[in-house]
């Protein structure tokens, strides 16, 4: 029997995330760089702008080569907008023999592109303390 009910769109990112989460597994760079819109733009902590997907994919792929292996999500909300959804949630990274390395929030404008969900913008910030 074929299910007719419409996902929420809370469930539609949550599919995006577990991509998010399968292409960080594979280290797939590439891949994570494909999830976003063509003119996105990663503003990560401690560093500038990285705009359009071959940058995003260059941040990615360094953050995977230090070590990064694994990248869990739980979302707080999601609230559409139009052609556009807000995602706010937290995340946690880890390296070799699942240890954590980071741990934060981040919030993600969704944009509905070409029949899908695609990071357009994307900002991220560690909860950890910092090293003294």
């Amino acid at each position: 029997m074929i299910n007719l009910k419409m996902m929420t769109i809370q469930e539609e990112i949550a599919v995006q995330d577990e991509c998010f989460m399968e292409h960080f597994h594979r280290q797939d760079a590439a891949g994570l760089a494909n999830m976003y819109t063509a003119d996105a733009q990663l503003l990560p902590p401690n560093a500038d702008f990285m705009i359009g997907r071959e940058a995003i994919q260059a941040f990615w792929q360094g953050a995977m080569e230090m070590g990064l292996k694994e990248a869990e999500i739980e979302i707080v909300e999601v609230e559409q907008l139009d052609e556009t959804a807000v995602e706010m949630s937290r995340y946690k990274l880890f390296g070799v023999g699942k240890q954590l390395a980071d741990q934060g929030k981040f919030i993600v404008i969704w944009k509905y592109v070409d029949g899908q969900w695609k990071l357009h913008r994307d900002i991220f910030n560690s909860s950890m303390a910092l090293p003294t």
